[in-house]
């Protein structure tokens, strides 16, 4: 009981002192962020139908996530050249134009040009997001404010494929996005009256335009990976696209205006080890997101809904894990973060045990184990990363906090979906290459979830630095 009144006194200690118009905010933001992307993806056969662009699909997930990673890495530099109120609200804008322009499409070029923007957005607006919860909450509050995060994105989960599909079915898929479009105005009218000038130190405005110019060779060998149809073809964009990474990490340390931290990689901090076990984890969940449900319909005779909704489980484990860690602190925290991350590395090892054979409880069960990790580990990893990260870098490393993850689940897609062809999913889903997919492509995510794994348990063994006027997080 006397768990619960604290619990119940933190919330409202965190939603006190004018903080909950801004919560309130940031909570639309991830809204719109979330259910954009999973709307879409439910509406895409209908796009596809009415616009010509069947072959063209991949291009409509691949151009959004070209945008939002892009949009993702600067959205840190973005609040320090323009305030986080101006930059916010012109993340909102952008999403809203992009919508305006993907629902009044005449045909899928078009359309392909607003996903894009939509990404832009979107990739700004969940950045900015991360860098409101860094600079507007303590850091007591910090992981709090990340479980409702996960918990507006599992309400997304679940919603979004549902308002997609009815409006799909009812032929008005240019509707959802006139939605958003006004969703997005709403944001940007809303952070325009409730975010402060002069929250972001300023720097002076410059750009780092050479980081920037390899990202975005980077992605583009990404976007390659996305929509090649060759195996072979998409590891080699994969490396390509790793190799570029590294050359980023390797001109932003010794640049003076960088795009990221200066320890990003640097295996040896908290930041370096925290930002790679992030990438590591959200590569490997991507596989079960992308092909469960195909999986479950072929092999185990669920509908599309009831599949949906069976790997939905995995977002909903997610929210119920990160309310139970949020309060979480010091050496308590770091063994949430440790317990969470060895689930989401049983969660591979499991479902390619059981997709294949075992009933479709077992498969919800492995799920459940691997969103439930995330949902213990992530929100503490965000605020053990922010709470190391020095006065000068707080912009720029809390926004890469969402640009890591996005570029983690992109290479992570392309590798899921180069693995999967060689198991046949290329030739067409039958039910013996559904049976060889629902096994290599869980193996193939067990070597980068150890990574992760191992990068999180060497983070919490490292100390933070002790900010002035707060106790020491090992405390």
């Amino acid at each position: 009981m006397k768990q619960e009144m604290r619990g119940a006194a933190a919330w409202a200690d965190l939603l006190a002192e004018g903080r909950l118009p801004r919560f309130a905010l940031i909570c639309l933001g991830v809204w719109l962020n979330a259910a954009d992307s999973l709307v879409t993806a439910t509406i895409m056969p209908t796009v596809g139908l009415d616009l010509g662009g069947y072959s063209l699909f991949s291009w409509a997930v691949a151009g959004f996530l070209v945008g939002a990673i892009l949009a993702g890495a600067s959205a840190g530099r973005l609040s320090e050249m323009m305030g986080l109120r101006r930059a916010t609200v012109v993340s909102g804008l952008v999403l809203a134009a992009g919508c305006v322009v993907s629902a009044a499409a005449p045909g899928i070029w078009v359309f392909l040009f607003g996903r894009f923007l939509q990404g832009v957005g979107s990739g700004w607006m969940s950045g900015l997001s991360m860098v409101a919860i860094a600079f507007l909450f303590p850091d007591r509050h910090q992981g709090r404010v990340f479980a409702a995060a996960a918990a507006v994105w599992g309400v997304a989960t679940v919603l979004g494929p549902l308002i997609g599909g009815l409006l799909a079915e009812a032929g008005s898929w240019r509707t959802v996005f006139w939605l958003f479009a006004v969703q997005a105005v709403l944001f940007s009218l809303a952070a325009r009256l409730l975010l402060k000038a002069g929250v972001v130190p300023g720097r002076p405005s410059r750009v780092p335009w050479r980081q920037l110019g390899v990202l975005c060779l980077a992605i583009a060998a990404i976007a390659g990976a996305d929509v090649s149809k060759s195996p072979g073809v998409t590891f080699a964009f994969v490396m390509v696209t790793l190799v570029l990474l590294y050359w980023l990490l390797r001109i932003d340390r010794g640049a003076e205006t960088r795009l990221l931290p200066r320890v990003a990689s640097d295996l040896g901090t908290i930041c370096g080890s925290g930002y790679a076990a992030m990438f590591a984890l959200t590569a490997t969940s991507v596989g079960f997101l992308i092909y469960g449900p195909a999986l479950l319909q072929k092999l185990h005779g669920l509908s599309p809904l009831g599949a949906g909704y069976a790997v939905a489980v995995h977002a909903m484990a997610w929210t119920l894990a990160a309310f139970a860690a949020a309060g979480a602190s010091g050496r308590a925290a770091d063994r949430w973060i440790r317990l969470g991350v060895s689930c989401v590395l049983a969660g591979p090892v499991l479902l390619a045990i059981v997709m294949r054979d075992a009933s479709v409880p077992w498969v919800v069960a492995a799920a459940a184990i691997m969103g439930a990790g995330f949902g213990f580990s992530s929100a503490l990893m965000n605020r053990r990363v922010l709470t190391a990260l020095p006065d000068e870098d707080r912009a720029v490393g809390s926004s890469a906090l969402m640009a890591v993850r996005l570029t983690g689940e992109a290479i992570g897609a392309a590798v899921t979906g180069a693995v999967a062809n060689l198991a046949g999913f290329g030739a067409g889903l039958t039910t013996g290459s559904a049976r060889s997919v629902a096994v290599w492509i869980f193996v193939a995510a067990i070597p980068p979830a150890a990574a992760g794994a191992l990068a999180a348990w060497r983070m919490t063994g490292l100390v933070p630095p002790v900010r002035l006027g707060e106790p020491s997080p090992t405390a």
